[in-house]
């Protein structure tokens, strides 16, 4: 079995495909993080595992949604339907054969309206960024990846918001991970709508901020 930790705030549009397409063998951990749409009762009606998150932020809710899994293989993936569920083989295969410790999907958009221009461009800056801080050859920050459960606790991680994947990489790799990207697509969020993070300037912004924090660390 595969443990999934989606992180979740006000989802509830996605969910119900989210969940039905999770693969056999995979167990959706639905960590919400305050919603007010009803998504913790959808998701368990669906039957997803639900932990509940008072402290807000990305982080928080994909930390709890770790220390709550049980698998030995631990994926983390965006819950609003702009990720296949079914593509979770992707980031896991190579982590399941011993050969790599860390796997992030790269983004492949299926069309011009999943990456807003200034979400890409940020994550590009990003990414080079990581690349010169880490010496490894990213190109994406990965919202969906897979590693051993145990591992990813041994990092210690402790940024609670969006800093959270990139902290992740950086200890990966000082921690001498291997660490791979696989291609995965990224489509428009399931709801039509635009995502809370790289929907907007803002809240691409606030991404940014957070992680260049972790970078400047």
């Amino acid at each position: 079995m595969t443990d999934v930790v989606l992180p979740c705030l006000n989802e509830a549009p996605a969910l119900p495909w989210v969940l039905s397409r999770m693969p056999a063998g995979y167990r959706p951990i639905v960590a919400d993080n305050g919603s007010t749409d009803g998504s913790a009762q959808i998701a368990a009606d669906h039957g997803a595992v639900v932990v509940h998150v008072p402290q807000r932020g990305f982080g928080a809710a994909a930390h709890t949604g770790l220390l709550a899994a049980t698998a030995d293989i631990v994926c983390i993936c965006d819950a609003d339907g702009s990720f296949d569920p079914e593509q979770l083989r992707r980031v896991v295969e190579p982590v399941r054969l011993g050969a790599a410790d860390l796997v992030l999907g790269r983004r492949r958009p299926t069309t011009r309206r999943a990456w807003p221009l200034h979400a890409r461009l940020a994550n590009a800056l990003l990414a080079r960024r990581l690349r010169r801080a880490s010496g490894v050859p990213v190109h994406d920050l990965g919202p969906m990846r897979a590693a051993r459960r145990a591992d990813l606790l041994a990092l210690d991680l402790r940024d609670r918001r969006f800093g959270y994947p990139l902290e992740m990489v950086m200890a990966a790799a000082r921690a001498g991970w291997r660490i791979q990207e696989t291609d995965v697509d990224y489509a428009p969020r399931a709801d039509g709508t635009r995502s809370k993070v790289t929907g907007t300037v803002r809240g691409t912004a606030r991404a940014v901020h957070d992680m260049a924090k972790v970078l400047a660390r």
